[in-house]
């Protein structure tokens, strides 16, 4: 079970492009008690496959949200266990040629955790 109350809820949404779409919103407003709350530590132990699946994703995020404001990025964030073994695109309609060009230019917290997201899509944080 994710532990955090801001993540878990984000999880439980029913549409994951509407949490994500949240999760952005949260950044991009700098909502100071959404921050604080990244650095209780989350035991990813306790966590069935799905919602690592989903910190995986959402955990790029916030690495790369937190690196490009001067934040300091919380430990668990950066747990082996955050990363697919095989690429994972966000964008489920992009070419194999579009695929290559976003393992290419995704900054290392998407590369890090082998999730790639189209930085445009993005664009809010």
């Amino acid at each position: 079970m994710i532990g955090n109350k801001y993540l878990k809820d984000l999880f439980e949404y029913p549409d994951e492009n509407t949490s994500i779409n949240q999760l952005l919103e949260l950044l991009k407003s700098k909502d100071i008690k959404f921050i604080n709350s990244l650095y209780e530590s989350i035991d990813i132990d306790n966590c069935n496959d799905e919602e690592i699946k989903y910190l995986i994703k959402i955990s790029a995020l916030i690495d790369y949200y937190l690196q490009l404001h001067d934040i300091e990025v919380p430990d668990w964030l950066r747990d082996e266990r955050l990363r697919f073994e095989k690429p994972y695109f966000h964008s489920k309609r992009i070419s194999d040629f579009e695929k290559v060009k976003l393992q290419y230019i995704n900054p290392s917290p998407f590369k890090a955790r082998n999730v790639y997201f189209d930085l445009h899509g993005i664009e809010r944080i």
